[in-house]
């Protein structure tokens, strides 16, 4: 039986917010030696840990990341109160800088950064970069920047980042010109995108599949080549997995 490694995406949202510390802490000691994070910049130009661009849905506020300053964001709780009500009423939006500092004290975690479209369309792939690769200096060893923008990561190619990876947003885009020349080590992809059967494969890198929540489709996606999946219940997922791998040695 092949076990997938398993990337806690956004931390723990199956039981805290998602991109927040707390989530991503306590992904972390459930297990996780993989996560993933989003990363935007405010309108001062600090890197934040934020999936969409609009604070809607995480926050209940009527505005987007790149518009307000970080002083303003820092008044700002994205406890997704839809979900958990006041448990995680006085939560913040971290600082990419922040995050790295915990990430200091977990020197066998691997974090995949999501340098997200619409801050390289707002603030252009140089200057998100700048602002990326100075927060992520003391723990540059321990991340690897993905994006669906090709650009920005041809751009951190050529700067020498050595750690990349590709989010398709086709299948057939891991074969593309663009691609190749990223040279990336990892290539995402929406379970959706991938084919219905056969091995799954990408040339010269290792696929990781998203958003997965069963353990048995985990592992069907690892007998046909998926070496990592990204799930939102790290700590459920770890228990399914060392359960169906008990039973199979038996």
């Amino acid at each position: 039986m092949t076990i997938p490694q398993l990337v806690a995406h956004r931390g723990y949202p199956e039981h805290f917010p998602e991109n927040t510390l707390i989530g991503i802490e306590a992904a972390i000691r459930t297990g996780a030696r993989l996560v993933e994070i989003d990363v935007q910049l405010s309108a001062d130009e600090v890197a934040v840990l934020m999936h969409d661009q609009n604070l809607q849905r995480v926050a209940g506020f009527k505005g987007t990341v790149h518009h307000l300053s970080y002083d303003r964001l820092c008044e700002i709780h994205p406890s997704e109160f839809e979900r958990f009500g006041y448990r995680y009423a006085q939560v913040r939006i971290p600082t990419l800088a922040e995050f790295c500092e915990l990430l200091q004290k977990w020197p066998g975690v691997t974090a995949f950064v999501e340098l997200k479209p619409a801050s390289v369309e707002h603030f252009g792939p140089a200057l998100v970069l700048n602002r990326v690769l100075r927060d992520i200096e003391p723990v540059a060893g321990q991340v690897v920047l993905i994006s669906f923008s090709f650009e920005i990561l041809r751009a951190a190619r050529k700067q020498g980042v050595t750690a990349l990876g590709v989010i398709l947003s086709k299948w057939r885009d891991r074969k593309s010109a663009v691609v190749r020349e990223i040279a990336p080590q990892y290539v995402l992809s929406n379970i959706n995108l991938l084919p219905w059967w056969g091995k799954l494969r990408v040339d010269n890198a290792k696929l990781v599949v998203y958003e997965i929540v069963s353990a048995k489709l985990a592992l069907q996606l690892a007998a046909r080549g998926v070496e990592f999946v990204e799930t939102f219940a790290i700590g459920e997922m770890l228990e399914q997995l060392e359960h169906l791998k008990g039973r199979s040695s038996d």
